[in-house]
């Protein structure tokens, strides 16, 4: 007879999730997230297959936090700008706060290139907060608020990038007035 899972499957990844986002993929055991899990071996390969199963996991949980973070802060602001203002400072904030810990997907990005399943997801997950930026940069061109000769499509893309250079910069600690002019900046391209 086969034995009942005694742990619930979402908060154990949750757990690794931050296990990983603390201490990086490499520095990061199978006994440090057996001990942050509390289970045997068994019980792990029986739910996760592998580390690197449960990591590629992590990274998509993160990056569907992340998404409802951006959603989230798109449906409440209801002007472009003050959306991506927004939207950019309160990862400013969050680097400010814990800038060892940055963002997920940047540290995926930068520690597990030699990972096909891992650069595939940080890939995705790029190209979904492009897609997410490019859509609500089309609605606002559409109501005039972005001027009609301004690519959405390209804005997006320079947004998504911003936002990840910010990340990094964050985890280097140059500080809060080295991001926020580079935000000044970086605001005046949906002039």
């Amino acid at each position: 007879m086969a034995r009942t899972r005694e742990f619930d499957i979402d908060q154990a990844v949750d757990r690794a999730m931050d296990l990983f986002w603390r201490r990086g993929y490499a520095e990061t055991s199978l006994q440090d997230l057996l001990k942050e899990l509390s289970i045997g071996s068994g019980s792990f390969y029986a739910a996760f297959g592998s580390k690197e199963e449960l990591y590629l996991r992590s990274l998509e949980r993160y990056t569907a936090l992340q998404g409802s973070e951006l959603e989230k802060i798109f449906e409440e602001t209801a002007k472009l700008r003050p959306a991506v203002r927004l939207m950019i400072t309160s990862l400013i904030e969050a680097d400010l706060a814990e800038p060892t810990r940055g963002c997920l997907v940047v540290n995926a990005s930068t520690q597990c290139g030699d990972q096909p399943a891992a650069a595939e997801r940080v890939n995705t997950a790029i190209r979904q907060v492009e897609s997410f930026l490019a859509g609500v940069l089309e609605r606002a061109q559409v109501r005039g608020e972005l001027p009609p000769e301004k690519d959405p499509r390209e804005l997006a893309r320079f947004l998504t990038t911003f936002v990840q250079g910010i990340r990094v910069v964050g985890r280097a600690r140059m500080g809060r007035q080295f991001v926020e002019d580079a935000l000044n900046t970086a605001m005046r391209a949906l002039e």
